[in-house]
């Protein structure tokens, strides 16, 4: 079974190493520029989020890496509450769209929209 970039960055984005894929490499959307043009996390140099983020958050959120699946604690995760971005801190997801894939990888049926960006793979 294979799983498309674009599902499993949704997904991933949730796990505690994985959770701020829109922050590393994805396109922001316009009303984000505007609203966070400013914020500290926007200018941190690469050595910076390497001292801020775990060596295996730094891979995924940085480089693109995937987490292998069945690797992130919140796959099991049932609390309610918010899933935030591992980098910056922004809701990403809420508990009540969270459901079982069957993947290995968190997943969710809706994203926070003001906080999630896309990208195609080229």
């Amino acid at each position: 079974m294979t799983i498309s970039r674009r599902t499993f960055l949704l997904t991933a984005a949730a796990a505690p190493m994985a959770a701020c894929a829109a922050v590393a490499q994805q396109i922001p959307t316009a009303a984000n520029e505007a609203r966070y043009a400013n914020d500290p996390v926007r200018r941190l140099t690469e050595a910076q989020w390497r001292a801020r983020l775990e060596l295996p958050a730094f891979r995924v959120l940085r480089q693109e890496a995937t987490e292998r699946a069945g690797t992130s604690p919140l796959d099991n995760e049932h609390r309610r509450g918010t899933f935030v971005c591992a980098g910056c801190e922004l809701e990403l997801f809420r508990s009540e769209w969270k459901f079982n894939s069957g993947t290995g990888w968190p997943s969710f049926f809706r994203v926070s929209e003001a906080n999630i960006g896309t990208k195609e793979d080229v």
